[in-house]
């Protein structure tokens, strides 16, 4: 089995690398199944059922979510009606949609778990405990369990690769839009990254507009921040894994800018 998932989508910008970038990944490393993380694919702030529905289209069969799950207020009402749509588990009890969901593809399934992290970001419950939760329903049907650790420090998300080593199938981390360059495969056999990096706008600042990213920083005065224009990336990571066992075999990075031309 092979996983393929890509890093946080950033407005349109976002959405036009992956209709450009997903056929040409799929046709290059056949992967067989797809994740992405959309939470800011709507404008840079949360996603819209239309946005879902079309990164589903593109042959993606989970998007995961993170902070700015809410940001769109539709998807409130909605989300709930968007099987394959996963927000943070550890998202307060009665919510709307799920923190999990099990796939099937070609005869095998497979678990996503979308967790929060708590340090510098707003209190919810703990991931570590929501973690175990889940991972204990989901190995009743399938070993293979990928998790997206939404979460702002990487100490947080190195604590979780090595709490859940052995236990998962894969902890990549996504929120902070910066690829890292510690992909490895842990002791346990599960595949860790502290973050998979951001798809849409290669120029801003974490995607945003860099005079006002800048201004925010100079003035400390509140700000409106908007996507980026200009040249675009894509990043995100290859893992391959024993079906059986549902161990990582192996990661590989994917960097795709105009420094970086994959293709070439």
């Amino acid at each position: 089995m092979r996983i393929m998932f890509i890093g946080d989508v950033v407005g349109s910008p976002g959405r036009e690398m992956l209709a450009t970038y997903i056929p040409k990944l799929k046709s290059k490393f056949k992967p067989t199944v797809t994740i992405v993380n959309g939470e800011n694919s709507a404008s840079g702030k949360g996603i819209t059922e239309k946005i879902y529905k079309q990164i589903l289209d593109l042959g993606v069969q989970a998007v995961t979510l993170g902070n700015h799950t809410w940001d769109q207020r539709e998807l409130i009402e909605v989300i709930d009606h968007c099987p394959n749509l996963v927000r943070p588990a550890n998202f307060p009890e009665g919510v709307p949609g799920s923190g999990f969901i099990i796939i099937k593809v070609n005869q095998l399934e497979i678990g996503i778990i979308n967790i929060q992290g708590r340090t510098f970001l707003p209190p919810l419950d703990c991931p570590f405990k929501k973690a175990d939760e889940l991972i204990a329903k989901i190995k009743k049907r399938t070993p293979i369990i990928f998790v997206d650790f939404h979460a702002e420090a990487t100490s947080e998300k190195q604590a979780m690769g090595w709490y859940l080593d052995g236990k998962v199938t894969a902890v990549i981390g996504t929120h902070t839009h910066v690829q890292t360059a510690d992909h490895r495969i842990l002791p346990g056999k599960t595949a860790y990254m502290t973050d998979v990096g951001m798809t849409g706008p290669y120029d801003g600042i974490l995607g945003m507009e860099r005079s006002a990213v800048l201004n925010k920083f100079l003035t400390s005065l509140p700000v409106r921040f908007e996507v980026a224009q200009g040249r675009e990336q894509l990043n995100g990571v290859i893992i391959d894994v024993d079906p059986k066992t549902g161990a990582a075999k192996s990661i590989f990075p994917i960097m795709i800018n105009e420094d970086h031309p994959f293709f070439d």
